[in-house]
């Protein structure tokens, strides 16, 4: 969890800063889930494809008799091979792609699978690099038409305390952030109203 994750379930800001560091230190000896996906993806997609080949080369053995229908049979297996490398290329490059609409928007949205649904995936370029183009510029224009879908930023708290009316020497105040004593407040706004009555 992050220093702001902690810091929302209420807990102090400087023991939220050590969770979230422990956090970090627990989670380096593991895999993020986008990639334990990816990988478990592709390890059912080549299972798949051992079976697949295991049937056909059986089938092979058992078509060797005649040389033409060897050659046809080998022709479209090939083929088959080949519309199946590209679906399972597809089935992973989407699968690449909703891991990063993901984790780009897991810190910030309300709702990541509602927000994750909003996006345009036709405009959303895979790179080789994994990097996905686009995206940032979808989440940016949905933060500003659709700003409840994301979580507010915490803005700072202001101090509290009494402020006195009139000016610091009428007020006999001396701190310099601004606050003082209720006996301080009270003193000067008498003071203030004396004068007035003079």
């Amino acid at each position: 969890m992050t220093q702001e994750q902690f810091e929302a379930l209420g807990i102090e800001k400087s023991l939220a800063k050590k969770a979230a560091d422990e956090s970090k230190k627990e989670l380096e000896g593991y895999v993020p889930k986008a990639d334990y996906d990816t990988m478990e993806q592709q390890k059912k997609q080549l299972e798949t494809t051992v079976g697949d080949y295991k049937t056909q080369m059986e089938s092979l053995k058992t078509a060797a008799g005649d040389n033409e229908d060897l050659k046809k049979q080998i022709a479209d297996l090939q083929e088959q091979n080949a519309n199946k490398d590209k679906e399972h290329k597809k089935e992973l490059d989407d699968l690449k792609v909703t891991n990063a609409i993901k984790m780009a928007i897991s810190a910030s949205a309300q709702d990541s699978d509602l927000v994750a649904g909003l996006m345009d995936r036709s405009k959303l370029i895979l790179g080789e690099d994994g990097k996905v183009t686009g995206l940032d510029e979808q989440i940016k224009s949905l933060k500003e038409s659709k700003p409840f879908l994301f979580k507010q930023e915490s803005k700072p708290v202001q101090k509290k305390g009494f402020f006195p009316i009139g000016p610091k020497e009428q007020s006999g105040q001396s701190k310099e952030d601004g606050h003082v004593s209720m006996k301080d407040a009270i003193a000067a706004r008498l003071n203030l109203n004396e004068g007035k009555g003079e």
